[in-house]
Formats: C-alpha cells, structure tokens, sequence
C-alpha cells in the first residue's frame, strides 16, 4: 500500500469510527424511557418498545447499505445515515404532549432514526474492511468499538441534559432541559458531525483491493447474496445471531429496572449503563483480535458460550453477581458486533460482504423485534394471581440462557462443517 493511500486508509478509519461514536447512542435508549413516559404519561413499557423498533429498522438500514453501496457511494450513505438519525431525533421533540400512546416515538425515533444508523453502521464497516483487508480484525474492531463506548459518553450526558427527578410524592421534576431540548439539542449535534466527516469517508477502488487483499481471499468463491441465501451457513449464521442477541436486547432497556430490584438504587444504574458501554467498547475491540487468532467460528462460540453461563447466572439474587453478569453479556455482544461480520466475509467472500452482512443482519432485527414481546409475555403469578416479579425474572433468565444455549450449538455445527469442508 502506498503512502497515500495508508493515509487515506486511516482517515477513513478515524472519520468511520468518529461517525459511529456518536450514531452509537441507539444505545442509550433505558435513559429515555421514564422522562419520556412521566413527559407523556405512557407506560413506561410500551416506551421501551422503542428499542426494539430501532433495531430492528436498524437492520433494514444495513440491508439497504448492502445494496446501494455500489452504485450510491460510501459518502452519500454516511450523510444520509447520520441526518436521518438527527431528522428523527428533532421529529420526536415536536411530537404532541397530547399524545394518548408512544406509536410516534416509534416513527420518528425508532424507524427513522433507527434506519439511518443501520446505512451508516454497515457503511463504515465495509470501509474499514475493504481498506485493511490484512488487518479486517483489528479494523472492524476500532470502527465497532467507538460504536459502543458512545454509550459511556452519552448516558450521563443525556441524563444531565434530561434532568429527570422523580420526587418523594410520586410526582416528577425536570431540573433541566427536559427530554424536548435535550432531543433538539442531540440533533443539532448529530448533524454538525455528520456534515463535518461524510465527506472523508469513502469505498477504495477495486484496484486497491485486489492489490492489498491475502490470496486466500481472493482464491475463494465470492458469493452474491442470493448464493449465500442458498448454503446451509447462512442460515446456521443469521439463526446464531438471533438466538444469541435475546438476551441483550431483553436486558438492556432495563438494566435500570433490574438494578433496582437488587437494591442498587437509580444512580448505580446509571453507572451500569456506563459500564455496559465500556464492556461493549472493550469486546468490540477485543473479540475480533481474539478471533484473528483463534479462529472466527472459535471466538464466537466463546462468547455465545459465556453469555449463556452470564444469563443464568442473573438468577442469584446478588447486586455484586448481577454487575458482572452484566458487564458479561455487555462485553461478548459488543464482540458480536465486530466478529460477525468477520464470519460472513469467511464462508462468502469479501467483495459482497456488505450486502452479505446486511442478510445475515435479519436474524439481528427478529430477535430485536419478537423475543422482547415473546419474552415479555412470561408471568409467573401468586395463588390470587399477583405477580411475583422475582419468580418472573428467574424464568426469564432460564429461557434466555436457552436461547443462547441453542446459539452455541449451531455455532459449534458450523465450526464442524467448515472443518470438515477444508479437509
């Protein structure tokens, strides 16, 4: 690779990872939901439900990236990713006080918002690939990492800018902006940052590809989308990933919740929201290294294996067990992140990788989207048919830890067969 285009190749980098940083805050959702709902007064549930919409539309703005990368370009995808996330937050600041449910939040800031990331997240990180297919690990895990660690910079800053109270009266107080100028405030923000670094980031040529792409790369089958559709790995890929992500996505608009039922109190959750941030930032990066070393199938069962063990773990009544659970699930979803797309420019092949991704992306969006209402179903009631919210809890735990259970065995078959076809 010649002087420039190194130059050019870490620019794309720390423009992509920049970009990222801030769209990561589709994170800090569980900061959102009680000001929203004391704000409008909704059930603070079906406001968690937000999440799920975003990340679910989250995967359609992956699967669009795959496809128009080609003929659209990198740049025009990143600024309409990162203005679309800040048209949704300022969307969401005008929506009526008046409002009797949240369906608009899941419009403005779920759908729209959560679309706009997916076509710049997907976009960065073919960038990044394609610019260091030497070194796809390491790229792909400084440009996902900065997705992450967003959460660590915006839980406290949303949370300030918020200024939510809840009173002793049962009442509440906002002894700041409130969430209608902190959203505007967000995405004027969002969008200074958008037009400031689009324009650095860009695709390399198919030239510079070939000439810094390892051989065994290039000797491989370069799958279309519709090809990988048709192997018996997409589908053990794209089901591990569905399987795997329930119990983030179950668990992350109430890590709060939770953290209060252990008697850790309102600012500890905070912390731990932070703290998810950090452990996310850190698997983001770490993983796909490990990975570069152990294998890919290899590191990823690790981490299905070890969210398993961590969700279980949730059922011992334990501030001090329920941290490090957590800080668990946190750092080995954050890994996916970065090792999953590893794992489908492995079995398709790198020129395709972003569309390929964005497939492999819809078992992402179904988990995102129907385990939080499948699981959220689950009540475990009293003889006179109260609630117990403990009894409830544990249950959820177990299936989660199933869930992830079967994610380890379809990663463990995958492995198998992969091992089986190269001898």
């Amino acid at each position: 690779m010649s002087n420039e285009n190194k130059s050019q190749s870490i620019r794309v980098l720390v423009c992509g990872a920049a970009v990222l940083l801030f769209l990561g805050i589709i994170y800090v959702w569980s900061e959102f939901v009680m000001p929203v709902s004391r704000y409008f007064d909704w059930e603070p549930g079906s406001v968690k439900l937000t999440s799920s919409f975003m990340l679910c539309c989250f995967v359609l703005g992956i699967l669009a990236s795959g496809r128009l990368q080609a003929k659209v370009g990198a740049q025009k995808l990143v600024l309409a990713g990162g203005l679309l996330m800040a048209l949704g937050m300022l969307a969401t600041s005008f929506i009526p006080q008046t409002f009797a449910s949240p369906w608009p939040v899941y419009v403005t800031y779920g759908i729209v918002g959560g679309f706009g990331v997916g076509l710049a997240y997907n976009t960065v990180i073919t960038c990044a690939q394609k610019w260091f297919p030497k070194k796809r690990g390491l790229a792909t895990g400084i440009s996902v990492c900065t997705f992450g660690f967003s959460t660590v910079i915006f839980a406290p800053l949303v949370k300030v800018l918020i200024g939510y109270q809840a009173l002793a009266d049962g009442s509440f107080a906002f002894n700041s902006f409130g969430p209608v100028v902190a959203f505007r405030i967000l995405a004027a923000a969002f969008t200074v940052v958008t037009l400031a670094l689009f324009s650095f980031i860009k695709l390399p040529d198919d030239a510079g590809v070939s000439a810094s792409t390892p051989p065994e790369l290039l000797k491989q089958k370069q799958y279309t989308t519709g090809e990988a559709l048709k192997t018996k790995a997409f589908y053990m890929i794209a089901l591990s990933m569905m399987f795997f992500t329930a119990s983030y996505f179950i668990l992350n608009p109430s890590f709060k919740d939770f953290a209060a039922n252990r008697g850790l109190g309102d600012n500890i959750g905070t912390v731990i929201i932070m703290m998810t941030g950090v452990a996310s930032s850190l698997g983001r990066l770490a993983v796909p290294l490990l990975a570069d070393k152990i294998g890919r199938e290899n590191a990823t069962f690790s981490i299905i294996a070890a969210t398993a063990v961590a969700t279980a773990a949730l059922c011992v009544n334990s501030g001090v067990v329920y941290i490090g659970a957590v800080a668990i699930i946190a750092f080995c979803y954050g890994g996916s992140s970065g090792v999953y797309p590893l794992v489908t420019a492995d079995h398709f092949g790198l020129k395709n990788v972003g569309s390929n991704y964005g497939a492999v992306m819809v078992g992402f969006a179904l988990s995102a989207l129907f385990f939080p209402m499948i699981v959220g179903k689950i009540q475990v009631t009293d003889a006179v048919g109260v609630v117990n919210m403990e009894s409830t809890m544990i249950i959820k735990f177990i299936v989660l830890a199933g869930l992830a259970g079967i994610a380890a065995v379809l990663m463990f078959l995958l492995s198998r067969a992969r091992k089986k076809g190269a001898a």
